[in-house]
């Protein structure tokens, strides 16, 4: 289905330049008025649809993965102060404290780290797919219309594609070290047409929030709470994730 959305100004705050009320269409105004190549719009179903998946993408996965990362940052206190020295290296060029856009790519350290995070903890474990036609693979043939559970967790641990996989090791992405892998061997995203719309979204929402975390705070485990993977849908701690929090002098 091709969709065409039609902007339209519909009345809220005051417009700086002309005074009238008006704002632009929003995520779910979007979805609503959206028409496809007939003019015909989408069931409120799809709707529904279509707002689950942006809400499961952009809300408990994100929030999985930050929080499984900063665990991680916490037992690892070489690279929790390689990324503090990078934030205030980066702060400090700069008139302004805040953490913008332009600033995301040269927080390398902590990109290394958010992907590793997502690698070894692995927010969605698991994706499905269905195919529309018959193939073979390694000489098994799979009849069209067969759900297939393709296992993210198992590949991202998988001894024979990566060296110590249970190991916390940003360095493997670094580019020296990850230029002759697989573009398959690391998913979190899924890949190929159907991949997660919002990656870049999520990628840059995890950066600000835990730069802004780790510029305040130096984190270190709860040594009285055992953090326990919980797998699901998304990946969770089954008794919560508990850290100690130190404010930066």
């Amino acid at each position: 289905m091709f969709l065409t959305v039609y902007l339209q100004e519909v009345e809220g705050l005051p417009n700086k330049d002309t005074g009238k009320r008006t704002r632009y269409l929003d995520f779910l105004d979007i979805l609503i008025t959206a028409k496809d190549e007939n003019g015909e719009g989408l069931t409120p179903l799809e709707i529904r649809n279509e707002v689950d998946t942006f809400l499961f993408e952009g809300h408990d996965t994100t929030t999985s993965s930050m929080c499984w990362t900063l665990y991680s940052i916490s037992q690892h206190p070489k690279w929790q102060t390689k990324i503090q020295e990078e934030i205030d290296h980066l702060l400090k060029a700069k008139k302004s404290s805040e953490i913008e856009s332009e600033d995301l790519s040269k927080l390398e350290s902590l990109t290394l780290c958010i992907k590793e995070g997502m690698r070894l903890h692995c927010p969605v474990g698991f994706i499905s797919r269905v195919t529309t036609k018959e193939m073979v693979i390694d000489g098994v043939t799979i009849p069209a219309n067969t759900t297939l559970a393709l296992q993210i967790y198992n590949l991202h641990h998988n001894d024979t594609v990566w060296e110590n996989p249970h190991e916390f090791m940003p360095e493997r992405f670094l580019p020296e070290n990850s230029a002759d892998r697989d573009s398959y061997a690391f998913i979190p995203f899924s890949a190929g047409p159907r991949n997660c719309i919002g990656q870049h979204f999520a990628m840059n929402e995890q950066k600000v929030v835990l730069a802004r975390l780790l510029q305040k705070f130096t984190f270190q485990p709860d040594p009285d709470c055992l953090v326990k993977k919980k797998i699901g849908v998304v990946m969770r701690a089954e008794n919560g994730i508990k850290l100690l929090a130190h404010p930066r002098s």
